[in-house]
């Protein structure tokens, strides 16, 4: 598996596993918990889930799939890559601490290596910096950063602190508004942007004309969108996938190499952007 440096040191795995939707009804847990155990026992070792995924529930679920792997020692704790994030609302100077402290109680863990402010909300941004700053400090986060935050929000980031480590955006080959002037920001600075839904939710497996070029190359259109966004340099990607079949496409999408004529049809196909427009949101 491909990783990314991070900005203090450390890397982060290019390709994960994202929980949204799970963990959101009690009669899918073991089946959910079964999906999560078979992606860490096929080489999965980045996983992001949400306080507010199921509200808590995916959290819980993650736990005790990991909670499991570790008993049956399929992996070490040391080589799997944690990312949660705390509600805006709940991202004060004091109860981001509150948050992260429920987090890893539903998780099981005594830290988390990534922490994320799931988006901009009411609080003070430097007051969310500052907590962050402090769970890094206490050993409860590794490392902490972002989400759906646009250059205008990242400048005044890096105004407020400069130990950001991750930005984690809505970004695919049809959704590629980051590509204006976000991510040029982010290789300026060597801050890896995380692209969540890089298959748009599994629409782009139905895009007819990436089923064209795909079919062509012998694999999925599913896997070329995920490919063409694990080629972006500086990128990582965190796709859903329950299926066992999913799994192990998207785990193969990420040792796809797209040659240059590939990737230049998929821009005539879907071209950047030429102006900026507000970052997709979901």
């Amino acid at each position: 598996m491909q990783t990314l440096e991070l900005p203090g040191g450390g890397t982060i795995p290019a390709l994960g596993l994202g929980t949204w939707k799970i963990g959101e009804s009690a009669g899918r847990r073991g089946a959910e918990v079964a999906a999560l155990r078979a992606a860490i026992a096929m080489g999965y070792r980045l996983i992001d889930t949400a306080e507010m995924y199921g509200e808590g529930g995916a959290e819980e679920v993650v736990g005790q799939a990991i909670a499991e792997a570790l008993r049956a020692g399929d992996v070490r704790r040391e080589e799997l890559f944690i990312v949660s994030k705390v509600y805006p609302h709940n991202a004060s100077l004091h109860g981001t601490a509150k948050a992260c402290a429920r987090s890893l109680a539903r998780l099981g863990l005594d830290h988390v290596d990534l922490y994320l402010l799931h988006w901009r909300g009411e609080h003070p941004l430097g007051d969310t910096c500052e907590a962050m700053q402090t769970l890094v400090a206490e050993g409860k986060v590794r490392h902490w950063g972002v989400s759906n935050f646009d250059t205008d929000d990242m400048e005044e980031l890096a105004a407020l602190a400069g130990d950001c480590a991750v930005n984690q955006v809505y970004y695919s080959v049809a959704e590629r508004g980051p590509e204006f002037s976000l991510l040029p920001w982010h290789r300026e600075r060597a801050i890896p942007l995380m692209a969540y839904s890089p298959i748009d939710q599994g629409a782009l497996a139905a895009d007819a004309a990436l089923q064209t070029i795909a079919e062509r190359l012998g694999i999925s259109a599913a896997q070329l969108a995920l490919a063409w966004v694990l080629a972006q340099p500086g990128v990582a990607a965190i796709p859903k996938a329950a299926r066992e079949s999913h799994l192990r496409e998207n785990l193969a999408a990420a040792e796809l190499t797209l040659g240059p004529e590939v990737l230049a049809e998929i821009d005539r196909l879907h071209p950047a952007p030429r102006r900026k427009r507000p970052l997709a949101m979901i």
